[in-house]
């Protein structure tokens, strides 16, 4: 299975099962949160998400490749462990990098929207077709 069929299937069943034979060992990440190298730290870190949020979809909208570099766009939905289940969707892109083995030793993700800006999806209100009349 080439590493596009991979990363599909890893948005797909995003967080559990990932693929993370296809990345280098002391992969680079980065994101509007984090920065750090390693794939157990990437492995933590889609572990905490996995079991802090609830609900997680990861839509993927476009992956495409050109060389050593792969370009995936996405839309990351979710739900903090808050009372009121407040939705959060973060929209972006991620930038990775293959090397010679064609293992991930780039991953890095850009949003739309800014932390500041997720944070306040957590106090607004989140409309649904239920809530309305």
């Amino acid at each position: 299975m080439d590493i596009i069929e991979i990363l599909k299937q890893d948005y797909q069943n995003f967080p559990d099962n990932q693929s993370y034979e296809i990345y280098a060992e002391d992969v680079y990440f980065e994101d509007p949160l984090n920065k750090f190298r390693g794939i157990q730290r990437y492995q933590k870190m889609i572990g905490f998400l996995g079991s802090f949020f609830q609900d997680i979809v990861l839509e993927l909208h476009d992956v495409s490749q050109n060389g050593n570099d792969i370009r995936t766009e996405w839309t990351l939905n979710m739900t903090p462990p808050l009372p009121w289940k407040p939705r959060i969707s973060i929209s972006g892109w991620s930038e990775l990098q293959l090397n010679e083995d064609n293992l991930i030793i780039s991953h890095c993700d850009r949003w739309t929207i800014t932390p500041f800006q997720v944070l306040l999806q957590v106090f607004s209100e989140n409309k649904t077709k239920k809530d309305t009349p």
